[in-house]
Protein backbone atom coordinates (compact mmCIF):
# COMPACT_ATOMS: atom_id res chain seq x y z
CA UNK A 1 0.00 0.00 0.00
CA UNK A 2 2.75 2.43 0.94
CA UNK A 3 4.52 1.66 -2.34
CA UNK A 4 1.35 2.58 -4.28
CA UNK A 5 1.12 5.95 -2.56
CA UNK A 6 4.83 6.58 -3.07
CA UNK A 7 4.20 5.88 -6.74
CA UNK A 8 1.52 8.58 -6.81
CA UNK A 9 3.96 11.09 -5.32
CA UNK A 10 6.62 10.14 -7.87
CA UNK A 11 4.10 10.59 -10.70
CA UNK A 12 3.26 14.04 -9.36
CA UNK A 13 6.96 14.94 -9.32
CA UNK A 14 7.46 13.81 -12.91
CA UNK A 15 4.36 15.67 -14.10
CA UNK A 16 5.49 18.86 -12.35
CA UNK A 17 8.86 18.63 -14.12
CA UNK A 18 7.23 18.01 -17.50
CA UNK A 19 5.00 21.07 -17.02
CA UNK A 20 7.94 23.23 -15.97
CA UNK A 21 6.72 23.76 -12.40
CA UNK A 22 9.78 21.99 -10.97
CA UNK A 23 13.34 21.75 -12.25
CA UNK A 24 14.65 18.35 -13.33
CA UNK A 25 16.78 16.89 -10.56
CA UNK A 26 17.80 13.71 -8.78
CA UNK A 27 14.75 13.46 -6.59
CA UNK A 28 15.09 12.02 -3.06
CA UNK A 29 13.57 8.73 -1.96
CA UNK A 30 9.88 9.16 -1.18
CA UNK A 31 9.46 8.71 2.56
CA UNK A 32 5.90 8.16 3.73
CA UNK A 33 4.86 8.19 7.35
CA UNK A 34 1.63 7.19 9.00
CA UNK A 35 0.49 10.27 10.96
CA UNK A 36 -0.10 9.68 14.66
CA UNK A 37 -3.36 11.59 14.48
CA UNK A 38 -6.10 10.60 12.02
CA UNK A 39 -7.00 14.21 11.22
CA UNK A 40 -3.61 14.53 9.53
CA UNK A 41 -4.51 11.97 6.88
CA UNK A 42 -3.62 8.39 6.00
CA UNK A 43 -0.07 9.16 4.89
CA UNK A 44 2.26 12.15 5.08
CA UNK A 45 5.47 12.96 3.21
CA UNK A 46 8.22 15.54 3.71
CA UNK A 47 9.44 15.36 0.09
CA UNK A 48 8.74 19.06 -0.50
CA UNK A 49 11.09 20.03 2.34
CA UNK A 50 13.79 17.75 0.97
CA UNK A 51 13.45 19.43 -2.44
CA UNK A 52 13.54 23.03 -1.18
CA UNK A 53 17.32 23.42 -1.40
CA UNK A 54 17.78 22.01 -4.91
CA UNK A 55 14.65 23.74 -6.25
CA UNK A 56 15.50 27.05 -4.50
CA UNK A 57 11.86 27.50 -3.57
CA UNK A 58 9.90 27.56 -0.29
CA UNK A 59 8.87 24.01 0.73
CA UNK A 60 5.19 24.98 1.19
CA UNK A 61 5.12 26.27 -2.40
CA UNK A 62 6.57 22.96 -3.68
CA UNK A 63 4.15 21.04 -1.45
CA UNK A 64 1.17 22.94 -2.89
CA UNK A 65 2.29 22.11 -6.43
CA UNK A 66 2.57 18.41 -5.65
CA UNK A 67 -0.57 18.23 -3.48
CA UNK A 68 -2.66 19.63 -6.31
CA UNK A 69 -1.54 16.80 -8.60
CA UNK A 70 -1.75 14.03 -5.99
CA UNK A 71 -5.32 15.09 -5.14
CA UNK A 72 -6.40 14.27 -8.68
CA UNK A 73 -5.15 10.67 -8.55
CA UNK A 74 -7.57 7.76 -8.41
CA UNK A 75 -8.38 6.69 -4.86
CA UNK A 76 -7.23 9.97 -3.28
CA UNK A 77 -9.94 11.91 -1.47
CA UNK A 78 -7.91 15.05 -0.86
CA UNK A 79 -4.40 16.41 -0.18
CA UNK A 80 -3.44 19.12 2.30
CA UNK A 81 -0.28 21.10 2.95
CA UNK A 82 0.60 21.32 6.63
CA UNK A 83 3.24 22.91 8.80
CA UNK A 84 6.52 23.85 7.11
CA UNK A 85 5.72 21.80 4.02
CA UNK A 86 4.30 18.38 4.86
CA UNK A 87 1.87 16.86 2.38
CA UNK A 88 -0.98 15.03 4.10
CA UNK A 89 -2.76 12.50 1.88
CA UNK A 90 -6.33 11.37 2.57
CA UNK A 91 -7.53 8.25 0.74
CA UNK A 92 -11.06 7.35 -0.28
CA UNK A 93 -12.78 4.55 1.60
CA UNK A 94 -12.92 2.51 -1.60
CA UNK A 95 -9.12 2.56 -1.70
CA UNK A 96 -8.99 0.81 1.66
CA UNK A 97 -11.78 -1.61 0.84
CA UNK A 98 -9.67 -2.98 -2.00
CA UNK A 99 -7.22 -4.25 0.61
CA UNK A 100 -9.83 -6.74 1.86
CA UNK A 101 -10.48 -7.97 -1.67
CA UNK A 102 -6.74 -8.56 -2.14
CA UNK A 103 -6.46 -10.49 1.14
CA UNK A 104 -9.44 -12.64 0.17
CA UNK A 105 -7.86 -13.33 -3.23
CA UNK A 106 -4.31 -14.10 -2.04
CA UNK A 107 -5.09 -15.88 1.23
CA UNK A 108 -1.97 -17.58 2.62
CA UNK A 109 0.18 -15.72 0.10
CA UNK A 110 -0.88 -12.30 1.33
CA UNK A 111 2.19 -10.54 2.65
CA UNK A 112 4.60 -12.36 0.36
CA UNK A 113 6.43 -10.36 -2.27
CA UNK A 114 9.36 -10.37 -4.68
CA UNK A 115 11.14 -7.48 -2.92
CA UNK A 116 14.29 -9.57 -2.47
CA UNK A 117 14.45 -10.43 -6.17
CA UNK A 118 15.83 -13.89 -5.40
CA UNK A 119 19.06 -12.59 -3.82
CA UNK A 120 20.90 -15.38 -1.99
CA UNK A 121 21.17 -14.93 1.76
CA UNK A 122 22.81 -17.24 4.26
CA UNK A 123 21.59 -17.01 7.85
CA UNK A 124 23.90 -18.66 10.36
CA UNK A 125 22.37 -18.94 13.82
CA UNK A 126 22.46 -20.84 17.10
CA UNK A 127 25.84 -22.49 16.28
CA UNK A 128 26.23 -23.53 19.93
CA UNK A 129 29.32 -25.58 20.74
CA UNK A 130 28.36 -29.28 20.95
CA UNK A 131 29.54 -29.41 24.56
CA UNK A 132 26.17 -29.25 26.28
CA UNK A 133 22.43 -28.79 25.79
CA UNK A 134 20.97 -25.55 24.43
CA UNK A 135 20.27 -22.90 27.05
CA UNK A 136 17.67 -20.14 26.83
CA UNK A 137 20.14 -17.74 25.22
CA UNK A 138 20.51 -20.21 22.36
CA UNK A 139 16.72 -20.45 22.28
CA UNK A 140 16.39 -16.72 21.72
CA UNK A 141 18.95 -16.94 18.93
CA UNK A 142 17.04 -19.86 17.39
CA UNK A 143 13.72 -17.98 17.46
CA UNK A 144 15.26 -14.84 15.97
CA UNK A 145 17.29 -16.67 13.31
CA UNK A 146 14.51 -18.96 12.16
CA UNK A 147 11.91 -16.17 12.10
CA UNK A 148 14.28 -13.91 10.18
CA UNK A 149 14.88 -16.69 7.63
CA UNK A 150 11.10 -17.15 7.24
CA UNK A 151 10.60 -13.42 6.74
CA UNK A 152 13.41 -13.22 4.20
CA UNK A 153 11.84 -16.03 2.20
CA UNK A 154 8.43 -14.34 2.35
CA UNK A 155 10.08 -11.14 1.09
CA UNK A 156 11.48 -12.90 -1.97
CA UNK A 157 15.02 -13.85 -0.89
CA UNK A 158 16.64 -17.24 -1.50
CA UNK A 159 17.61 -18.33 2.03
CA UNK A 160 20.00 -20.95 3.40
CA UNK A 161 19.78 -21.73 7.13
CA UNK A 162 23.11 -22.88 8.54
CA UNK A 163 24.45 -24.18 11.85
CA UNK A 164 28.23 -23.98 12.40
CA UNK A 165 29.61 -26.72 14.63
CA UNK A 166 32.71 -25.79 16.64
CA UNK A 167 33.71 -29.43 16.89
CA UNK A 168 37.50 -29.13 17.24
CA UNK A 169 39.84 -27.51 19.73
CA UNK A 170 40.34 -27.27 23.44
CA UNK A 171 36.68 -27.28 24.45
CA UNK A 172 36.09 -30.58 22.64
CA UNK A 173 39.12 -32.17 24.31
CA UNK A 174 37.81 -30.89 27.66
CA UNK A 175 34.44 -32.47 26.87
CA UNK A 176 36.11 -35.79 26.08
CA UNK A 177 38.09 -35.76 29.32
CA UNK A 178 35.01 -34.74 31.35
CA UNK A 179 33.08 -37.77 30.08
CA UNK A 180 36.09 -40.10 30.50
CA UNK A 181 36.56 -39.08 34.13
CA UNK A 182 32.85 -39.64 34.92
CA UNK A 183 33.10 -42.98 33.14
CA UNK A 184 36.02 -44.00 35.37
CA UNK A 185 34.11 -42.78 38.42
CA UNK A 186 31.12 -44.95 37.54
CA UNK A 187 33.38 -47.96 37.31
CA UNK A 188 34.69 -47.41 40.83
CA UNK A 189 37.82 -45.37 40.24
CA UNK A 190 38.60 -42.40 42.41
CA UNK A 191 39.05 -39.30 40.29
CA UNK A 192 40.09 -35.69 40.73
CA UNK A 193 37.60 -33.75 38.62
CA UNK A 194 39.08 -30.38 37.51
CA UNK A 195 37.11 -27.19 38.14
CA UNK A 196 37.36 -26.11 34.49
CA UNK A 197 35.72 -29.32 33.15
CA UNK A 198 32.04 -29.75 32.24
CA UNK A 199 30.08 -30.62 35.37
CA UNK A 200 26.43 -30.89 34.30
CA UNK A 201 24.37 -34.01 34.90
CA UNK A 202 24.31 -34.54 31.14
CA UNK A 203 28.01 -35.52 31.36
CA UNK A 204 27.12 -38.32 33.77
CA UNK A 205 24.28 -39.38 31.45
CA UNK A 206 26.71 -39.70 28.54
CA UNK A 207 29.25 -41.57 30.68
CA UNK A 208 26.50 -43.93 31.85
CA UNK A 209 25.65 -44.60 28.20
CA UNK A 210 29.30 -45.45 27.48
CA UNK A 211 29.28 -47.94 30.34
CA UNK A 212 26.03 -49.49 29.09
CA UNK A 213 27.36 -49.91 25.54
CA UNK A 214 31.07 -50.61 26.10
CA UNK A 215 31.42 -51.81 29.69
CA UNK A 216 34.94 -51.48 31.11
CA UNK A 217 36.66 -51.50 27.72
CA UNK A 218 38.34 -48.11 28.35
CA UNK A 219 38.96 -48.55 32.06
CA UNK A 220 42.73 -49.01 31.72
CA UNK A 221 43.22 -47.14 28.46
CA UNK A 222 45.53 -44.08 28.65
CA UNK A 223 43.71 -40.80 28.14
CA UNK A 224 45.49 -39.98 24.87
CA UNK A 225 44.53 -43.34 23.33
CA UNK A 226 40.80 -43.02 23.97
CA UNK A 227 40.34 -39.26 23.69
CA UNK A 228 39.01 -39.45 20.14
CA UNK A 229 36.43 -42.05 21.13
CA UNK A 230 35.09 -40.06 24.10
CA UNK A 231 35.11 -36.83 22.11
CA UNK A 232 33.15 -38.30 19.20
CA UNK A 233 30.78 -40.26 21.43
CA UNK A 234 29.97 -37.19 23.54
CA UNK A 235 29.67 -34.92 20.52
CA UNK A 236 27.16 -37.20 18.79
CA UNK A 237 25.10 -37.64 21.96
CA UNK A 238 24.94 -33.89 22.59
CA UNK A 239 24.32 -33.07 18.95
CA UNK A 240 21.43 -35.52 18.85
CA UNK A 241 19.87 -33.69 21.80
CA UNK A 242 20.45 -30.29 20.20
CA UNK A 243 18.77 -31.41 16.98
CA UNK A 244 15.82 -32.85 18.91
CA UNK A 245 15.34 -29.64 20.90
CA UNK A 246 15.52 -27.52 17.75
CA UNK A 247 13.07 -29.74 15.88
CA UNK A 248 10.59 -29.51 18.75
CA UNK A 249 11.14 -25.75 18.69
CA UNK A 250 10.18 -25.69 15.02
CA UNK A 251 13.69 -24.98 13.74
CA UNK A 252 15.33 -26.91 10.90
CA UNK A 253 18.65 -26.22 9.17
CA UNK A 254 19.60 -26.69 5.54
CA UNK A 255 23.30 -27.09 6.38
CA UNK A 256 25.17 -28.41 9.43
CA UNK A 257 28.71 -27.19 8.82
CA UNK A 258 31.57 -28.83 10.72
CA UNK A 259 34.59 -26.76 11.75
CA UNK A 260 36.60 -29.98 11.63
CA UNK A 261 35.91 -30.22 7.90
CA UNK A 262 37.72 -26.92 7.37
CA UNK A 263 40.89 -28.41 8.82
CA UNK A 264 40.48 -31.77 7.09
CA UNK A 265 40.22 -30.05 3.69
CA UNK A 266 43.09 -27.66 4.40
CA UNK A 267 40.83 -24.60 4.07
CA UNK A 268 42.27 -22.86 7.15
CA UNK A 269 45.88 -23.11 5.95
CA UNK A 270 44.79 -22.11 2.45
CA UNK A 271 43.00 -19.01 3.78
CA UNK A 272 45.98 -17.90 5.85
CA UNK A 273 48.15 -18.39 2.76
CA UNK A 274 45.89 -16.23 0.62
CA UNK A 275 45.83 -13.45 3.20
CA UNK A 276 49.62 -13.62 3.46
CA UNK A 277 49.90 -13.24 -0.32
CA UNK A 278 47.65 -10.20 -0.09
CA UNK A 279 50.04 -8.68 2.44
CA UNK A 280 47.79 -8.90 5.49
CA UNK A 281 49.57 -11.68 7.44
CA UNK A 282 52.91 -11.37 9.24
CA UNK A 283 54.98 -13.29 11.81
CA UNK A 284 55.99 -11.87 15.17
CA UNK A 285 57.18 -13.39 18.46
CA UNK A 286 56.84 -16.86 17.00
CA UNK A 287 53.14 -16.36 16.20
CA UNK A 288 51.26 -15.61 12.97
CA UNK A 289 49.12 -12.48 12.93
CA UNK A 290 46.40 -10.93 10.75
CA UNK A 291 46.96 -7.17 10.43
CA UNK A 292 43.36 -6.19 11.14
CA UNK A 293 44.29 -2.89 12.86
CA UNK A 294 45.10 -1.45 9.42
CA UNK A 295 41.60 -2.44 8.28
CA UNK A 296 39.44 -0.89 10.99
CA UNK A 297 39.95 -3.25 13.95
CA UNK A 298 41.36 -1.97 17.25
CA UNK A 299 44.35 -4.34 17.15
CA UNK A 300 45.92 -7.14 15.13
CA UNK A 301 44.70 -10.69 15.74
CA UNK A 302 46.64 -13.91 16.28
CA UNK A 303 45.91 -16.73 13.83
CA UNK A 304 48.58 -19.25 14.86
CA UNK A 305 49.96 -19.19 18.41
CA UNK A 306 53.65 -19.53 19.23
CA UNK A 307 53.06 -23.19 20.18
CA UNK A 308 51.71 -23.87 16.68
CA UNK A 309 48.06 -24.20 17.66
CA UNK A 310 45.38 -22.37 15.70
CA UNK A 311 43.09 -19.80 17.26
CA UNK A 312 39.32 -19.94 16.85
CA UNK A 313 39.61 -16.79 14.76
CA UNK A 314 41.69 -18.69 12.20
CA UNK A 315 38.80 -21.11 11.69
CA UNK A 316 36.30 -18.26 11.59
CA UNK A 317 38.09 -16.43 8.79
CA UNK A 318 38.36 -19.65 6.77
CA UNK A 319 34.67 -20.34 7.28
CA UNK A 320 33.65 -16.85 6.17
CA UNK A 321 35.94 -16.95 3.15
CA UNK A 322 34.25 -20.22 2.21
CA UNK A 323 30.83 -18.58 2.65
CA UNK A 324 31.84 -15.91 0.16
CA UNK A 325 33.02 -18.55 -2.30
CA UNK A 326 29.61 -20.19 -2.15
CA UNK A 327 28.22 -17.04 -3.76
CA UNK A 328 25.89 -15.62 -1.12
CA UNK A 329 24.87 -12.04 -1.82
CA UNK A 330 24.50 -11.43 1.90
CA UNK A 331 25.79 -13.27 4.95
CA UNK A 332 23.91 -12.82 8.23
CA UNK A 333 25.60 -14.02 11.42
CA UNK A 334 23.43 -14.18 14.53
CA UNK A 335 25.73 -14.20 17.55
CA UNK A 336 25.48 -13.90 21.30
CA UNK A 337 26.40 -10.64 23.01
CA UNK A 338 29.71 -12.20 24.14
CA UNK A 339 30.85 -12.04 20.48
CA UNK A 340 30.37 -8.27 20.25
CA UNK A 341 34.08 -7.65 19.76
CA UNK A 342 34.10 -9.91 16.73
CA UNK A 343 32.25 -7.41 14.55
CA UNK A 344 35.18 -5.12 13.61
CA UNK A 345 37.60 -8.00 13.05
CA UNK A 346 35.18 -9.83 10.74
CA UNK A 347 34.54 -6.63 8.77
CA UNK A 348 38.34 -6.26 8.55
CA UNK A 349 38.57 -9.78 7.10
CA UNK A 350 36.17 -8.86 4.29
CA UNK A 351 38.30 -5.83 3.46
CA UNK A 352 41.43 -7.99 3.52
CA UNK A 353 39.82 -10.37 1.03
CA UNK A 354 38.85 -7.47 -1.22
CA UNK A 355 35.13 -8.02 -0.63
CA UNK A 356 32.36 -5.56 0.11
CA UNK A 357 31.96 -5.60 3.89
CA UNK A 358 28.32 -4.70 3.33
CA UNK A 359 27.75 -8.34 2.39
CA UNK A 360 28.21 -9.23 6.06
CA UNK A 361 25.58 -8.36 8.64
CA UNK A 362 25.99 -9.32 12.28
CA UNK A 363 22.96 -9.49 14.56
CA UNK A 364 23.83 -9.61 18.25
CA UNK A 365 21.54 -11.35 20.74
CA UNK A 366 21.40 -9.92 24.23
CA UNK A 367 20.92 -11.98 27.36
CA UNK A 368 17.67 -13.45 28.65
CA UNK A 369 16.72 -13.46 32.32
CA UNK A 370 13.89 -15.54 33.74
CA UNK A 371 11.41 -14.47 36.41
CA UNK A 372 8.76 -16.39 38.29
CA UNK A 373 6.29 -14.74 40.64
CA UNK A 374 8.13 -11.48 40.15
CA UNK A 375 11.39 -12.98 41.40
CA UNK A 376 14.46 -13.80 39.28
CA UNK A 377 15.10 -17.47 38.53
CA UNK A 378 18.66 -18.51 39.43
CA UNK A 379 20.65 -19.35 36.32
CA UNK A 380 24.15 -19.86 37.72
CA UNK A 381 26.43 -22.17 35.75
CA UNK A 382 28.96 -22.60 38.59
CA UNK A 383 27.88 -26.17 39.22
CA UNK A 384 27.46 -26.92 35.53
CA UNK A 385 23.69 -26.58 35.72
CA UNK A 386 21.72 -23.95 33.81
CA UNK A 387 18.22 -23.32 32.52
CA UNK A 388 17.93 -25.09 29.19
CA UNK A 389 15.71 -24.33 26.25
CA UNK A 390 14.06 -27.70 26.87
CA UNK A 391 13.20 -26.68 30.46
CA UNK A 392 11.39 -23.55 29.29
CA UNK A 393 9.69 -25.27 26.33
CA UNK A 394 8.38 -27.99 28.63
CA UNK A 395 7.00 -25.42 31.05
CA UNK A 396 5.41 -22.80 28.78
CA UNK A 397 5.27 -24.43 25.33
CA UNK A 398 7.07 -23.71 22.10
CA UNK A 399 4.58 -21.03 20.94
CA UNK A 400 4.98 -18.86 24.03
CA UNK A 401 8.74 -19.43 23.97
CA UNK A 402 9.14 -18.21 20.40
CA UNK A 403 6.77 -15.26 20.76
CA UNK A 404 8.36 -14.05 24.00
CA UNK A 405 11.88 -14.34 22.57
CA UNK A 406 10.76 -11.98 19.79
CA UNK A 407 9.03 -9.37 21.93
CA UNK A 408 12.05 -7.09 22.07
CA UNK A 409 14.76 -6.05 19.65
CA UNK A 410 17.53 -8.65 19.56
CA UNK A 411 20.19 -6.36 21.04
CA UNK A 412 18.00 -5.45 24.03
CA UNK A 413 18.00 -7.47 27.24
CA UNK A 414 14.88 -9.64 27.56
CA UNK A 415 13.11 -10.46 30.80
CA UNK A 416 11.08 -13.65 30.33
CA UNK A 417 8.18 -13.91 32.78
CA UNK A 418 7.38 -17.63 33.06
CA UNK A 419 4.09 -17.07 34.89
CA UNK A 420 2.91 -14.57 32.29
CA UNK A 421 3.89 -16.90 29.43
CA UNK A 422 1.66 -19.64 30.88
CA UNK A 423 -1.32 -17.47 31.72
CA UNK A 424 -4.51 -17.41 29.68
CA UNK A 425 -5.15 -13.72 30.08
CA UNK A 426 -5.06 -10.63 27.85
CA UNK A 427 -1.84 -9.58 29.56
CA UNK A 428 -0.10 -12.56 27.93
CA UNK A 429 0.87 -11.25 24.46
CA UNK A 430 0.95 -14.59 22.66
CA UNK A 431 -2.38 -15.65 24.18
CA UNK A 432 -3.85 -12.26 23.25
CA UNK A 433 -2.89 -12.69 19.58
CA UNK A 434 -3.76 -16.39 19.32
CA UNK A 435 -7.09 -15.78 21.03
CA UNK A 436 -7.90 -13.17 18.40
CA UNK A 437 -7.50 -15.85 15.72
CA UNK A 438 -9.54 -18.38 17.70
CA UNK A 439 -12.23 -15.79 18.40
CA UNK A 440 -12.63 -15.05 14.68
CA UNK A 441 -12.85 -18.79 13.94
CA UNK A 442 -15.65 -18.98 16.52
CA UNK A 443 -17.42 -16.01 14.91
CA UNK A 444 -17.17 -17.74 11.54
CA UNK A 445 -18.62 -20.97 12.95
CA UNK A 446 -21.53 -19.08 14.55
CA UNK A 447 -22.19 -17.20 11.30
CA UNK A 448 -22.15 -20.46 9.33
CA UNK A 449 -24.83 -21.87 11.64
CA UNK A 450 -26.93 -18.85 10.73
CA UNK A 451 -26.28 -19.39 7.03
CA UNK A 452 -23.64 -16.66 6.53
CA UNK A 453 -20.11 -16.90 5.11
CA UNK A 454 -17.57 -14.29 4.10
CA UNK A 455 -17.79 -13.61 0.35
CA UNK A 456 -14.78 -14.94 -1.58
CA UNK A 457 -15.14 -12.23 -4.24
CA UNK A 458 -16.67 -9.25 -2.45
CA UNK A 459 -18.61 -6.74 -4.53
CA UNK A 460 -17.97 -2.98 -4.28
CA UNK A 461 -21.40 -2.67 -2.72
CA UNK A 462 -20.50 -5.03 0.15
CA UNK A 463 -17.09 -3.41 0.62
CA UNK A 464 -18.69 0.02 0.84
CA UNK A 465 -20.60 -1.04 3.97
CA UNK A 466 -17.37 -0.98 5.98
CA UNK A 467 -17.35 2.69 6.85
CA UNK A 468 -17.02 2.79 10.65
CA UNK A 469 -13.84 4.40 12.01
CA UNK A 470 -12.79 1.21 13.81
CA UNK A 471 -13.27 -0.81 10.63
CA UNK A 472 -11.13 1.57 8.62
CA UNK A 473 -8.44 1.53 11.32
CA UNK A 474 -8.28 -2.24 11.07
CA UNK A 475 -8.12 -2.19 7.27
CA UNK A 476 -5.36 0.41 7.33
CA UNK A 477 -3.38 -1.81 9.68
CA UNK A 478 -3.96 -4.86 7.49
CA UNK A 479 -2.62 -2.91 4.52
CA UNK A 480 0.75 -2.53 6.29
CA UNK A 481 1.37 -6.27 6.58
CA UNK A 482 3.47 -6.75 3.45
CA UNK A 483 5.57 -3.72 4.36
CA UNK A 484 6.15 -5.11 7.86
CA UNK A 485 7.33 -8.40 6.34
CA UNK A 486 9.75 -6.64 4.00
CA UNK A 487 11.05 -4.21 6.63
CA UNK A 488 11.48 -7.00 9.18
CA UNK A 489 13.49 -8.97 6.64
CA UNK A 490 15.60 -6.14 5.26
CA UNK A 491 16.39 -4.67 8.68
CA UNK A 492 16.89 -8.12 10.28
CA UNK A 493 14.34 -7.22 12.96
CA UNK A 494 11.76 -10.00 13.34
CA UNK A 495 10.46 -8.42 16.55
CA UNK A 496 8.56 -5.99 14.30
CA UNK A 497 6.13 -8.80 13.51
CA UNK A 498 5.17 -9.41 17.16
CA UNK A 499 4.60 -5.67 17.59
CA UNK A 500 2.42 -5.60 14.48
CA UNK A 501 0.36 -8.63 15.49
CA UNK A 502 -0.24 -7.35 19.01
CA UNK A 503 -1.51 -4.04 17.62
CA UNK A 504 -3.76 -5.79 15.10
CA UNK A 505 -5.20 -8.05 17.80
CA UNK A 506 -5.82 -5.01 19.99
CA UNK A 507 -7.68 -3.22 17.22
CA UNK A 508 -9.87 -6.24 16.53
CA UNK A 509 -10.66 -7.08 20.17
CA UNK A 510 -11.70 -3.46 20.74
CA UNK A 511 -13.86 -3.50 17.61
CA UNK A 512 -15.55 -6.78 18.48
CA UNK A 513 -16.33 -5.68 22.05
CA UNK A 514 -18.79 -3.04 20.79
CA UNK A 515 -19.76 -4.29 17.32
CA UNK A 516 -22.07 -7.11 16.26
CA UNK A 517 -20.71 -9.02 13.31
CA UNK A 518 -23.78 -11.14 12.53
CA UNK A 519 -26.70 -8.72 12.17
CA UNK A 520 -30.17 -8.59 10.64
CA UNK A 521 -28.65 -6.80 7.65
CA UNK A 522 -27.30 -9.51 5.33
CA UNK A 523 -25.10 -7.16 3.35
CA UNK A 524 -23.54 -5.61 6.47
CA UNK A 525 -23.01 -9.07 7.95
CA UNK A 526 -21.22 -10.19 4.78
CA UNK A 527 -18.99 -7.10 4.92
CA UNK A 528 -18.07 -7.62 8.56
CA UNK A 529 -17.42 -11.31 8.04
CA UNK A 530 -15.09 -10.32 5.22
CA UNK A 531 -13.23 -8.00 7.61
CA UNK A 532 -13.02 -10.77 10.22
CA UNK A 533 -11.74 -13.22 7.65
CA UNK A 534 -9.03 -10.79 6.55
CA UNK A 535 -7.84 -10.28 10.12
CA UNK A 536 -7.78 -14.05 10.67
CA UNK A 537 -5.74 -14.56 7.49
CA UNK A 538 -3.17 -11.91 8.39
CA UNK A 539 -2.80 -13.12 11.98
CA UNK A 540 -2.34 -16.71 10.77
CA UNK A 541 0.19 -15.60 8.15
CA UNK A 542 2.07 -13.43 10.62
CA UNK A 543 2.19 -16.08 13.34
CA UNK A 544 3.33 -18.64 10.77
CA UNK A 545 6.28 -16.44 9.80
CA UNK A 546 7.53 -16.40 13.40
CA UNK A 547 6.90 -20.10 13.90
CA UNK A 548 3.87 -19.79 16.20
CA UNK A 549 0.64 -21.72 15.69
CA UNK A 550 -2.75 -20.11 15.01
CA UNK A 551 -5.25 -22.25 16.96
CA UNK A 552 -8.90 -22.34 15.96
CA UNK A 553 -10.06 -23.06 19.52
CA UNK A 554 -8.67 -21.97 22.89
Amino acid sequence: MRAKIAGLVEEALRAAVEDGELKAADFPEIILEKPKREEFGDFATNVAMLLASSQRRPPREIAATLARRIAGAEGVERCEVAGPGFINIFLEKSFWAAVLAEIARRGRDFGRSAAGRGRRVQVEFVSANPTGPLHIGHGRGAAIGDSLANLLEAAGFDVTREYYLNDVGRQMNTLAESVRLRYLEMLGREIDFPDDHYRGDYIRDIARDVVAKHGDRFLDEPEERCRDFFRDFAKEAILEGIKKDLKDFGVCFDVWYSEASLHERGVVAETIGELRRRGHVYDKDGATWLATSALGDDKDRVLVKADGSLTYFASDIAYHREKLERGFDEIIDIWGADHHGYGPRMKALFRALGCDEGRLRIVFIQLVSLTRGGEPVAMSTRAGEFVTLRDVMDEVGSDACRFFFLMRKSDAHLEFDLDLAKSQAPENPVYYVQYCHARICSIGAFAAEKGFTAPSQPSPRVLARLAEKDELRIIRHLSLFEEVVVRSAEEAEPHRMTFYLRELAGLFHSYYNHTRVVTDDDELTAARLLLCSAVRTVIANGLGLIGVSAPEKM
